[in-house]
């Protein structure tokens, strides 16, 4: 029996739910065609992030002004620079690139500070060829003085600012840490998302103890992490209906773990950590073990899969809220040295 692995994902065409997310193997057009030649359905591209615009800007004018208070006359001897192809330049055009050499679907990503940025570069995205767009949103609300229907509204507003600035399909990266994110989540969809990824996953700051300072480290995601995005796909979808695209990301390392999520009513499952931790061509592994799975449990299409283990769907829906803690908790054995008379 051949399983039918295709799947549609903010209205294209996929050929299996299994989607190369964000990470430096999809940054060049060389490491996108390895993902797509291992079987990747879509390729998500590093996200541009405004900040790095707006710095090399800033230390473009820094360079080219120094001096100049004490030798202004030095000023005739150079001539003016028209145009400086940037941080942004160079991602659009490695966008358009790759989209030449590459035949699965190119999702670009955001990640910007205001809302004319968003909007300016979500335009330039779309003209450089992407196929849908990928808002990365990321914030921390240090701010005291700003409340969560604040930082929620603002959100909500560059998404829809966004939405009315291009037609591509319109995804949202979103953090599990809004305060009523099934109301979110059905805002975000009034306001123009055609699909949520789950989970955005922080890097968090470290210290070293040597130096005092903080440091940036990056560890890479393991399967346990899927958890969180399993039950909020399981709540969301039976809320949020077929219309709303749905990806899991953080945690997927196998075919295992594309089941599951495909189960709780996710379209595709997005993958970092273990193709880079394994390389492009551990696709071909998850899809492989995808496929077994399939074939052994005699499903003809992922698409029959789908959605069967949502919170609609399961005998105790309880168990994707409050039930399941107070399982959890009671499963656990106490070693039997322990256990007073």
């Amino acid at each position: 029996m051949s399983v039918d692995l295709r799947t549609r994902y903010l209205g294209l065409d996929l050929r299996s739910p299994i989607v190369a997310s964000s990470s430096p193997l999809t940054a060049t057009p060389a490491a996108a065609r390895r993902l797509e030649e291992a079987g990747a359905a879509a390729i998500v591209l590093p996200s541009l992030f405004e900040e790095e615009i707006l710095n090399e800007e800033l230390q473009l004018n820094r360079s080219l002004e120094a001096g100049t208070e004490q030798f202004a006359e030095a000023l005739d001897y150079f001539p003016a620079i028209e145009a400086f192809p940037g941080v942004g330049d160079r991602y659009l055009e490695g966008l358009a690139r790759t989209k030449a050499q590459v035949s699965v679907p190119m999702i670009a990503s955001l990640n910007a500070t205001t809302q004319g940025g968003w909007v300016r570069y979500a335009r330039l995205m779309q003209d450089a060829g992407a196929d849908a767009l990928e808002l990365n949103l990321y914030h921390v609300a240090a701010d005291p003085t700003t409340t969560a229907a604040d930082r929620e509204q603002t959100d909500l507003d560059l998404i829809a600012a966004v939405r009315a600035s291009v037609t591509i399909p319109l995804a949202v990266k979103l953090s599990p840490y809004y305060s009523a994110l099934a109301n979110f989540a059905a805002l975000a969809d009034g306001a123009g998302a055609d699909g949520l990824v789950l989970f955005n996953r922080f890097y968090q700051p470290d210290l070293d103890l040597e130096t005092m300072e903080v440091v940036a480290r990056v560890e890479l995601s393991r399967p346990g992490e899927l958890r969180l995005p399993l039950r909020w796909i399981a709540v969301l979808r039976p809320q949020l209906g077929s219309h709303v695209s749905i990806a899991a990301t953080s945690g997927v390392h196998s075919g295992a773990d594309v089941i599951k999520a495909l189960m709780v009513g996710a379209d595709v499952a997005m993958t970092t950590s273990a193709l880079l931790r394994n390389g492009p061509t551990h696709l071909r592994a998850i899809e492989t073990e995808m496929v077994e799975w399939l074939e052994e449990h005699e499903y003809e299409s992922v698409a029959q899969l789908r959605g069967s283990a949502t919170q609609a769907s399961v005998e105790d829906p309880s168990l994707f809220e409050r039930g399941n803690y107070m399982t959890a908790l009671r499963s656990w054995a106490t070693p039997p040295d322990l256990v007073t008379a």
